[in-house]
């Protein structure tokens, strides 16, 4: 299940770098199961987005070659979706007949966040239906942020199930939560930075292209609401955060090597190797003007990066929870 919600993540970033999402204009749970069979079934579907802003606006000229291409994006998108809903309600049911239900409380909270990520995946496709080309930033990163607490929570219970040993020694459980928080709110800000396409602007580095800060904006625009629906300072926010993050990194690191905590020397590690790797994908996003190929290794690498992200938390977490003898 870890897998194909991951798979899930990635087609969702493609539809996105694509500009898929809003080929499918209409909300359909059971008929939607399977695509267009026939030539009218096409029609249909290109008609209706026909309707809408984006193919106004922007495709007009789009034929039905290439609304296919998006189409299919969407399509394997929302397939994923009910595959995930299906193939996590069988065994949920089955287990629920063998294991006392205060044991499955957990899981039956994740099944419900399943769903509910079906209906924010609507909600924000709804609102590039009318009045604009494009979905709401705001909406994209409440669905993604939603696919990452969902892939976390079932790693959390794998780790749970696959680990019983207990480090001997760790670190101050607040600074691997604090961290794991950073990183979260970075996915929300790069949810910015796709759903503002602000990656295809400032393609330079480390300068935003003659200076630090962005040079269309104000500094003092930065502590202002507004600042979140600003491209450029989106783009100077995500980019300084990464830096942060980075700095914290390097904090923790220091911290468990000087005290020799030896158990959570490989987390670590594999932490600080996924975030440099994260971090030189997205100077190439930039740089490249977010390409497609390297835009969704950004995103690839971030799946690996809050997994490992949850392991080292999972770890530390564990430990701090034994009683001290």
């Amino acid at each position: 299940m870890f897998w194909i919600i991951a798979i899930m993540i990635v087609v969702g970033g493609l539809t996105r770098l694509t500009d898929s999402g809003l080929s499918i204009t209409q909300w359909q749970l059971f008929s939607g199961f399977l695509p267009p069979l026939n030539n009218a079934d096409w029609e249909m579907y290109f008609n209706l987005y026909k309707e809408i802003p984006e193919f106004k606006l922007q495709n007009y000229d789009m034929t039905m070659k290439e609304f296919k291409i998006i189409f299919w994006w969407e399509w394997a998108h929302r397939f994923l979706g009910r595959l995930i809903g299906i193939g996590y309600l069988i065994p949920l049911i089955y287990f629920s007949f063998k294991i006392k239900f205060e044991k499955l409380v957990g899981l039956y909270f994740i099944f419900l966040l399943i769903c509910f990520q079906g209906f924010i995946g609507w909600y924000m496709v709804s609102s590039g239906l009318v009045d604009r080309v494009d979905v709401s930033h705001f909406r994209l990163s409440v669905h993604l942020l939603i696919a990452f607490i969902i892939l976390s929570m079932i790693f959390w219970n794998y780790l749970k199930i696959k680990f019983n040993g207990i480090q001997k020694k760790n670190i101050n459980a607040i600074l691997p939560l604090i961290f794991t928080i950073l990183i979260f709110i970075q996915i929300i800000i790069g949810a910015f930075v796709s759903g503002m396409d602000a990656g295809k602007i400032y393609n330079s580095w480390p300068m935003m292209g003659n200076s630090f800060f962005p040079d269309d904006n104000k500094i003092a625009n930065l502590f202002k609401l507004s600042a979140f629906s600003d491209p450029s300072l989106v783009q100077f926010i995500h980019r300084n955060l990464a830096y942060l993050i980075g700095i914290f990194y390097i904090y923790i690191f220091i911290k468990i090597y000087k005290n020799k905590l030896y158990d959570l020397y490989k987390p670590i590690n594999l932490l600080g190797f996924l975030i440099l790797l994260q971090i030189v994908l997205g100077i190439y996003t930039l740089l490249y003007g977010a390409q497609i190929l390297i835009a969704s290794m950004h995103q690839i690498s971030s799946i690996f990066l809050v997994s490992s992200c949850i392991y080292f938390l999972f770890l530390n977490t564990k430990s701090n929870l034994q009683p001290s003898s």
